[in-house]
């Protein structure tokens, strides 16, 4: 019987590993093809940032009531569900491909927005309710599957790496389906990545009905919920650390995101890559996910040692450098980076050293999640469940961020929409300095 339970929790394990790689990777779809749709739509950067948007969006609707959902029907049955929205999701994405391409919906300034367009931004909206069940399920079933303790962590650790494996490896495949963007360019071209995440969430599914987990959080009938006399909004640091999270998923996300369409742009606005742009922009936002999987590993070696908040604060201010770095130099100067070429496969491109400099940016938002998050719960001691939704319901910056910088970058240009960038790293480094104190000790935790 132990033997036969050790084995269904082996592969609940490796099912939630997969789980966690589905997140980033349907999360990092919606950059690639956002550079598919901003090319039908002569060159909108705003435009071709919706999916993104509409992506995280669901984040502001889902993240309270998926906590909820734990605490009513369980860990295994949030996630079933989480995966049959994932594939209706995606499916609803491949619709757009195939439906509406000569419909035209009504007309957003000067362009005519069409029905395959719509159906896309719902396609992803519903992705959003998928992912962020899947966040607020991923981490809790892992570490119960640990056993809690060190081997919980180490699991969660294992499937934050895969995390971001995946992230790495989303770009790098559609820039690769894709090659150079063009306005005949369609979903279509990128239908066979939507087939593999649809089979994942499929197999994840079949595995994860057969196995039993545990489900100690799971509310018993009768259970009446305790009342508590406070909540999260009555600490100052907490309150601060949820515009903390605000703003930095709008960092992590911004940042590779309109580098990517920095890169893949032709015209003189972009970087000025003729050939392979969108498959070479992929590959290098690619390095920047890569480099979050070296940050995150760095850092959990050295927080033994190292305070969460002096990290928090080092890299906020040297990610502030190397943005306006990025900036000031001239797209004229250039570095070889590692890229794709459909005809040739890897290769080194030359690019600007702009690129160099906000892909390096990745080793220091590696961390800031972890980091905010444990400075922001710091002492909350009985409302720190409570806040975990909250925090959910932050990540909608995610989509509000970006989106705000490409309507800044079609205004103003790619390089200045970084300056959105600036401000908001700015933010975090004052939380880091002040705004993480605990002020409000006085409130009963117990």
């Amino acid at each position: 019987m132990n033997q036969q339970k050790q084995n269904g929790n082996i592969i609940a394990i490796i099912t939630m590993f997969f789980l966690f790689a589905m997140i980033s990777f349907v999360t990092n779809l919606a950059a690639p093809f956002g550079t598919i749709w901003k090319n039908q739509y002569a060159g909108a950067n705003t435009l071709g940032m919706m999916g993104n948007m509409m992506n995280f969006l669901a984040y502001l609707f889902m993240g309270i009531p998926s906590g909820n959902m734990l605490v009513k029907i369980g860990y295994k049955k949030t996630a079933l569900i989480a995966m049959a929205v994932g594939f209706i999701g995606l499916f609803i994405q491949y619709i757009s491909s195939l439906f509406g391409a000569d419909i035209d919906v009504f007309n957003l300034g000067e362009y005519a927005i069409k029905m395959n367009f719509i159906i896309y931004l719902l396609g992803a909206f519903v992705c959003g309710f998928c992912v962020c069940m899947l966040n607020t399920v991923v981490n809790p079933m892992l570490n119960l599957l640990g056993g809690g303790g060190n081997k919980g962590n180490q699991l969660i650790q294992a499937g934050g790496a895969l995390n971001s494996l995946s992230g790495t490896l989303t770009p790098l495949l559609v820039g690769a389906l894709i090659g150079s963007v063009t306005p005949q360019t369609a979903m279509s071209d990128v239908a066979p990545l939507l087939f593999i995440a649809m089979g994942v969430f499929v197999s994840a599914f079949i595995a994860l009905s057969f196995i039993a987990i545990p489900e100690p959080h799971l509310r018993k009938a009768g259970h009446e919920k305790e009342k508590f006399s406070h909540s999260p909004w009555n600490f100052r640091h907490t309150v601060l650390g949820v515009i903390g999270i605000f703003v930095y998923v709008g960092i992590e996300i911004g940042i590779p995101g309109t580098l990517n369409f920095y890169l893949a742009d032709p015209t003189e606005k972009g970087a000025g890559l003729l050939a392979n742009g969108a498959a070479i922009g992929g590959a290098i936002a690619a390095i920047y996910w890569l480099l979050m999987l070296v940050g995150r590993s760095a850092s959990s070696v050295i927080s033994g040692k190292v305070a969460t908040r002096t990290q928090l604060i080092v890299v906020s201010a040297t990610a502030i450098c190397f943005i306006l770095i990025a900036i000031f130099t001239p797209k004229e100067i250039t570095v070889s980076m590692p890229g794709y070429s459909v005809e040739n496969g890897f290769e080194m491109a030359s690019v600007p050293v702009s690129a160099l400099f906000l892909v390096l940016c990745g080793l220091c938002t590696s961390i800031m999640w972890g980091g905010i998050f444990n400075l922001a719960v710091e002492g909350l001691g009985k409302y720190t469940a409570q806040a975990s939704g909250i925090f959910m319901m932050m990540v909608v910056g995610g989509g509000i961020f970006p989106l705000l910088q490409q309507f800044i970058s079609d205004a103003v240009g790619y390089m200045a929409s970084y300056w959105l960038i600036i401000a908001l790293l700015a933010y975090l480094l004052f939380y880091g300095l002040v705004g993480c104190k605990n002020v409000n000790k006085d409130i009963p935790v117990e």
